[in-house]
């Protein structure tokens, strides 16, 4: 089919998710953070791109409002970084559901993040991808405690370095 027959679809899809994320405002304001209505659209059109690059539909609600309202009592979100951190978690968010086969629910990567990110990283996005939820997923895969440090016990089964005989 061509897209032209999508596009009603998802501009109806795109209206509802700006509505959801802009409500958020309402109650992020009490931790200093709002959205204007132009970023809005901007992290509407990132997470439209992402689930593109990443080969995913969203059907229901636009995962941005839960992580709004998940992070945005964390210490090292501020209106300065508000957006852009919005936009890597969302990111994040489909790259590791895919990650995980779908294994971890919505609110279990999210929160996990959400505690990462506050503790073990302190605020540090990379260090958030490339370690701690790249652990979780790897626990996730093999059933593991999604929290377990699996690195030192593959040391200790193995003798060497994670993954070689795994």
């Amino acid at each position: 089919m061509e897209e032209k027959y999508f596009l009603p679809v998802l501009e109806a899809k795109k209206q509802v998710a700006i509505k959801a994320i802009s409500a958020c405002n309402e109650y992020t304001s009490q931790f200093g953070l709002s959205l204007t209505p132009s970023e809005v659209n901007e992290i509407v059109r990132c997470q439209h791109d992402t689930l593109k690059e990443m080969g995913r539909i969203e059907l229901g609600q636009s995962i941005i409002p839960k992580l709004i309202y998940e992070f945005c009592d964390s210490q090292y979100v501020s209106q300065d970084n508000y957006v852009q951190i919005l936009e890597e978690f969302q990111e994040m968010f489909y790259y590791f559901k895919n990650e995980t086969l779908e294994d971890l629910s919505d609110d279990e990567l999210i929160g996990g993040m959400k505690k990462y990110f506050d503790n073990e990283c302190q605020g540090s996005i990379e260090k958030l991808r490339s370690t701690y939820l790249e652990n979780m997923c790897k626990n996730s895969r093999y059933n593991y405690d999604l929290y377990e440090d699996m690195y030192e016990e593959y040391d200790e089964k193995d003798g060497g370095d994670f993954g070689e005989n795994v």
